[in-house]
């Protein structure tokens, strides 16, 4: 029994990851046929006009998201990929601790409240790329600087 918990937790803690190796062997059927270079430029994350979808996904793995955009010239996709991150905001009261001290002088307890600071985050998240696919090929490439 035990060995098939963590059998099963290892699938899932690989469930997540999408490696470039993972990817490229994925579609391997894509990225055996590459040139050697262009195999490389994916390796190192990077795209150029002209690129397919498989090729985009080899070098990016997974949009966060895709949508489509419709003209009556022709039709698009468009994949994002996002970047994640939190901006500090400072300390702000999240309330009061009530503190309860005995005085062995005076034989009494003394009652007092003290503030309670929490530090506060804000949750960004931001366009990294956005690539335009027509035709089954990159036609536009919008990158964060």
């Amino acid at each position: 029994m035990n060995s098939r918990l963590l059998f099963a937790l290892a699938l899932l803690g690989f469930a997540g990851c999408s490696t470039f190796e993972q990817r490229s062997k994925e579609k391997a059927a894509v990225f055996s046929q590459l040139e050697t270079a262009t195999q490389e430029k994916l390796r190192q994350g990077e795209i150029e006009i002209g690129y397919t979808p498989d090729m985009v996904f080899i070098a990016l793995g997974k949009p966060d998201y895709k949508s489509a955009q419709i003209t009556a010239e022709n039709r698009e996709e468009i994949w994002t990929y996002n970047s994640y991150f939190s901006e500090y905001r400072g300390t702000e009261t999240a309330g009061y601790r009530r503190i309860i001290d005995y005085d062995p002088v005076k034989k009494t307890y003394i009652v007092y409240y003290e503030p309670v600071r929490v530090d506060v985050y804000r949750e960004h998240v931001e366009d990294r790329i956005r690539i335009t696919f027509r035709g089954g090929k990159v036609v536009v490439i919008e990158q964060a600087k």
